[in-house]
């Protein structure tokens, strides 16, 4: 039978067949001829309380009975309302303007579109670009390429055809800051907010910051009067051992909480696709008049699909009855994968929550390590210089140390040799 799919980042002429999967269960992906492999990527972040929860499941079946869809526009219902204040409640200080979509891209997008209108309102048009960050990761769809890294993104080939936005170094150090207040006192008349990653940088290259790097941003625009904008596609829903990785800030003396923010993935507990953009009260107010122009013109057809917001209220439910032990995650993670240390072609080994990161010098051919990974029973997905995982958060000790396992001999297996030429030059 001719296979007609077009496949997701890879080369279709030269990837080897993809795994074909039958079934899930727990922290388990299952074949077609019964093999088993733990899912070390949580399918992309989003199944963070694993595959086939009862409690999940059942939600969603109930609601396929009653209601499985309605439009938005003009309609509303109670799943979507439930949970809409649910995430207000759940979000810092007053967040509290919940705008549904179908994908973390789309919900970046309407970001977009929320600071260039809520400008607009408040007679600055020219405010139609924005800032992000080396190493940036936004999503896929055109207005969120242009968020990427330019030089080093999967979207960098794509940059002669999308909106050239600003990008510099995140604020590490005095330098970094200086470069970050320039270039917004340079160009404040047209830049309507900036996008961070808070605390991780996802496909971008799996790198971490700390609060006060983020403090640093929240204060640049403070100071130049542009929005924050928080992508935590990734990692909000306790990823980072918080619900939302902006709430490792709280302690600090004054917290750091975004003007707009963008969930996805984790929402529906991996069961199917929605993301949310979330705004405070004086975004939201800009869009709040008698003027019918002044509204926020998009509307997904599947915006606040009534399953996906069974399932993710099913999923907060579940968040709420028994918070995960993720600071137990990462001290496994970064005990056991600190021995990956002592390879010369490693160059980094960093954990953070349930995020386990081994970073390459010159990176081995990743299909080999993949291949490496799936015969010892573990599912990940290589990119870059990066083997990473992000397991499920309810993952138990041995499934851990079988991926930490996995890892650590797929590294080794697939590393040159001590006398090789290349290994010799890595020296």
């Amino acid at each position: 039978m001719m296979n007609s799919v077009w496949r997701p980042y890879c080369q279709m002429k030269t990837a080897p067949p993809p795994m074909k999967i039958v079934a899930t269960e727990g922290c388990h992906l299952i074949g077609q001829n019964g093999e088993c492999w733990i899912d070390g990527m949580a399918s992309w972040w989003s199944a963070c309380h694993g595959y086939n929860h009862p409690q999940v499941r059942d939600a969603v079946t109930e609601q396929l009975h009653r209601m499985p869809h309605v439009m938005f526009g003009g309609i509303t219902h109670e799943p979507a309302e439930r949970l809409a204040n649910r995430l207000a409640e759940l979000a810092p200080d007053d967040l509290n303007h919940v705008f549904f979509s179908d994908s973390g891209s789309v919900a970046v997008e309407v970001a977009m579109k929320m600071a260039i209108g809520h400008w607009r309102r408040h007679d600055r048009p020219g405010r139609t670009r924005f800032l992000a960050f080396d190493n940036a990761y936004h999503g896929d769809t055109t207005g969120a390429m242009s968020l990427c890294d330019p030089q080093r993104s999967m979207h960098a080939r794509y940059s002669g055809a999308i909106t050239q936005q600003y990008h510099v170094a995140l604020p590490r150090d005095a330098t970094t800051e200086a470069v970050l207040e320039r270039t917004l006192a340079a160009h404040s008349d047209s830049i309507a907010g900036v996008f961070v990653e808070p605390l991780v940088q996802g496909a971008g290259g799996m790198r971490f910051h700390d609060v006060i790097t983020l403090r640093r941003i929240r204060d640049a625009c403070k100071r130049h009067d542009v929005l924050l904008i928080a992508d935590e596609i990734a990692t909000g829903f306790q990823r980072t051992g918080k619900m939302f990785a902006v709430d490792h800030t709280a302690d600090l003396q004054s917290p750091v909480v975004p003007d707009i923010l963008c969930l996805g993935k984790a929402l529906t507990a991996g069961t199917m696709s929605m993301a949310v953009t979330i705004a405070r009260s004086h975004v939201f107010d800009s869009f709040y008049s008698d003027d019918p122009g002044a509204a926020l013109m998009h509307g997904p057809t599947f915006m606040a699909n009534p399953l996906a917001c069974s399932a993710a209220n099913a999923s907060l439910d579940l968040f709420e009855g028994n918070p995960y032990d993720v600071e137990k995650i990462e001290t496994i993670l970064r005990e056991r994968l600190s021995v990956l240390r002592d390879i010369d072609n490693v160059a980094d080994v960093r954990c953070f929550g349930a995020i386990g990161v081994v970073q390459f010098r010159d990176p081995p051919k990743m299909q080999m390590v993949q291949d490496e990974l799936v015969r010892r029973g573990v599912w990940l997905r290589p990119f870059g210089d990066c083997l990473y995982t992000t397991p499920p958060l309810c993952i138990n000790e041995d499934a851990l140390h079988r991926i930490c396992d996995a890892m650590i001999e797929a590294t080794r297996a697939t590393m040159p040799r001590s006398d090789s030429p290349m290994c010799n030059q890595l020296r």
